[in-house]
């Protein structure tokens, strides 16, 4: 479909931005045709919706469409039907002339744009070519006068090929066709009317690197001919028409090397078109100058995953001496570079403060004073600790040896944080031996890449997603890939009847305002009920305002406190914020906490043991604490050596994420010929054995 609109153009020359998309070609007759022949109603009003707000926009709009010979196919095959008689129908059916059904539905195809197209007030031309055309100079430039003339007119111009007089037999492509079917003729046009933008629509997403329905297929987003160029493996041709995907990129590295850009993406999206147009990355795109686009080594999704993975297997192959080592030049190199990783994040503070971030956000961006000490004490404890990997838990008669993977990682953090996550990769990659490789920790910079990451479950064992509520409820919607994390970190402090009153100030102020926007801050206080009266609970928010946090109430307390009520029950703020309720006892205080919780991390406070007995029972959270605070619910403070994430799943890894939470089982057995045979005559014993071998 080509597309113009008026603007400043390379030179300084005014001209309109063309635009081709194609909704017909070999792949095209599967966008505007159903599986049963018929003609896809809803597909095409959509594709006329958006060449209307693209005439509105100012944009001149050349279509060039197939599906005649479909349409003209089912609709001769039902007069052949209610003409027969029944004994003609026990005949063998002879295939419809092709010719016939193309000039019988290219009428009825024309109907349709034009009824389509007359709802939305835009008028609609048909302009039927064949190949033998083009061979005449007189009538090429005939063709461009009478384009520029439609278009001045607000016109969208719809081409086809005749089929119903083309002489061209099949095969369609030889080496004196001057184009073969609706994709080629789609880039011959753009050439010809001198397009700016070439759009192929097709019943796929765009191109991939295998067949669509393979798993391990992935969408390439840009074409570089010289990297892809014979690494594609096509899958079955189109259900209809001439051919299939080839036909679209053979079509389409011809019009790219020609000059005009070009994007394969789906036509049956409501408005793929006018996304491509306002610069989304999808489909795939084609250009003469992509392969200077590409940074030297740059490596996809998938090459990226697996690279890190036949690093970790050279990781679990060293030493534990070996391995510790890496970890304490990690250490050492994150301390030597401490004043460029300060430089770099402050720079994208600074960005983050000036694009209106909000504050939560550009607290936990920014890295406080000591962090970096603190990291690497960090990686150091994790240096220090007993070896994991290769550690026999336990042994009997059939032994088990439970190993941690050394894993590699692909890292994808926000885009604030851009220079702060490029130098810290620099300096621990720096750190890593070449015998491992450097791809074992891999930068993932690019957000459209996410989705291809999450399809790759064979080479990707684990997704630790650490972010919003949205982006971790996304990701656990949108891959196979087991995710370990937690969509919400909405924290209870409990403040029961017998607290110690200066111990239930200490602890609700740490929990809030220690660290807001922390994942195991607290967002909600409960408060028993006998409180409002002793005026503790008062005590409380008058600290709380203090250290400028502002107060919200829940149904209850909003009531009695006169305080503004809560949006929510259910809600992190990640702020100077938080939620105070009035409850009657522990039990409605626990009730509060799993209806309204998310199963983080939940604190009482109190002086009766048998209370908090009962709370640290019933209170079904990933860490549930008496009299401390929610703070302290981390994987360093846990003694765990670092922490990857904080995990509210119930089966395996819970609450605070360390190396423990990250190894897998497998079970080696050494035997001397044993057999099962049926288990006949065989009694199993199970005994424990030592754990040396």
């Amino acid at each position: 479909m080509p597309l113009k609109k008026s603007n400043q153009r390379e030179g300084g020359a005014k001209g309109p931005t063309r635009i081709f998309g194609d909704t017909a070609n070999r792949v095209g007759t599967a966008v505007v045709t159903r599986a049963d022949g018929r003609l896809a109603l809803g597909r095409l009003g959509a594709l006329c919706e958006q060449i209307h707000e693209l005439n509105y926009q100012g944009y001149e709009v050349i279509l060039v469409t197939s599906g005649a010979v479909g349409v003209g196919r089912q609709r001769l095959r039902y007069r052949k039907l209610i003409n027969s008689s029944f004994a003609d129908l026990q005949k063998p059916q002879v295939e419809l002339d092709g010719k016939a059904c193309a000039a019988v539905g290219q009428n009825g195809l024309m109907a349709l744009y034009d009824t389509l197209f007359s709802q939305l007030d835009v008028t609609s031309a048909q302009l039927l070519v064949t190949d033998n055309d083009f061979r005449d100079p007189a009538f090429r430039k005939q063709l461009n006068e009478t384009v520029k003339s439609l278009l001045s007119l607000k016109v969208v111009p719809i081409f086809n090929e005749n089929d119903a007089v083309s002489t061209r037999k099949a095969p369609y492509e030889d080496s004196s066709g001057i184009f073969w079917d609706n994709d080629s003729l789609a880039a011959l046009l753009a050439l010809e009317l001198k397009a700016d933008l070439l759009v192929l629509l097709s019943d796929v997403d765009g191109l991939y690197s295998g067949p669509p329905s393979d798993p391990h297929s992935e969408l390439i987003h840009t074409y570089i001919k010289e990297r892809h160029e014979g690494l594609i493996t096509f899958g079955d041709k189109s259900r209809v028409g001439r051919g299939g995907m080839t036909a679209k990129v053979k079509a389409a590295v011809y019009a790219a090397y020609a000059g005009i850009p070009v994007v394969i993406t789906s036509g049956f999206a409501v408005d793929n078109i006018l996304k491509v147009l306002n610069g989304k990355r999808i489909g795939t795109l084609f250009h003469r100058d992509a392969n200077k686009w590409a940074p030297q080594g740059e490596v996809g999704a998938r090459e990226m995953a697996v690279a890190a993975r036949e690093s970790s297997r050279r990781l679990q192959a060293l030493s534990s001496h070996d391995r510790s080592k890496i970890l304490l030049d990690v250490a050492d190199a994150l301390e030597a570079n401490e004043k460029l990783i300060i430089a770099e994040n402050e720079a994208d503070v600074a960005d983050a403060q000036q694009a209106g971030y909000e504050k939560s956000l550009v607290s936990r961006l920014a890295l406080k004073p000591g962090k970096i000490s603190s990291l690497a004490n960090a990686i150091r404890v994790l240096a220090n600790m007993e070896e994991p990997v290769g550690r026999v838990l336990k042994r009997t008669e059939i032994a088990s040896l439970a190993i941690c993977s050394g894993n590699g990682l692909l890292l994808k953090g926000g885009k604030e944080a851009r220079r702060s996550n490029a130098i810290l990769h620099k300096v621990i990659t720096s750190a890593i031996p070449k015998s491992v490789g450097e791809p074992l920790i891999g930068l993932v910079t690019s957000r459209e890449e996410i989705p291809e990451l999450l399809k790759l479950d064979d080479v990707i064992d684990l997704v630790i997603p650490r972010g919003s509520n949205k982006l971790v409820t996304q990701i656990k919607t949108s891959t196979k890939i087991p995710v370990l994390g937690h969509a919400d970190g909405i924290c209870h402090v409990y403040v029961d009847k017998s607290a110690n009153r200066d111990m239930a100030k200490q602890i609700v102020l740490d929990a809030k305002t220690d660290y807001p926007a922390a994942c195991n801050a607290m967002e909600t206080l409960l408060v028993h009920k006998d409180l409002l009266q002793d005026g503790i609970l008062n005590e409380l928010i008058v600290e709380l305002q203090i250290k400028g946090v502002k107060i919200f109430g829940g149904p209850r307390a909003s009531s009695l406190l006169n305080i503004p009520e809560a949006r929510s029950l259910h809600h992190e703020y990640s702020s100077l914020a938080c939620t105070v309720e009035i409850v009657d006892d522990v039990n409605a205080a626990i009730d509060h906490i799993h209806q309204h919780g998310s199963a983080h991390t939940d604190c009482i406070v109190t002086e009766d043991h048998e209370i908090a007995e009962l709370f640290l029972r019933q209170v079904d959270s990933a860490a549930v604490f008496h009299n401390a605070s929610t703070r302290f619910s981390d994987g360093f403070r846990f003694g765990l050596g670092a922490e990857v994430g904080i995990s509210t799943s119930r089966i395996h890894a819970r609450g605070p994420v360390g190396v423990e939470g990250l190894l897998t089982t497998r079970w080696i057995a050494r035997g001397s010929g044993q057999v099962v045979n049926g288990d006949k005559g065989i009694v199993y014993t199970h005994k424990d054995m030592s754990l040396q071998a």
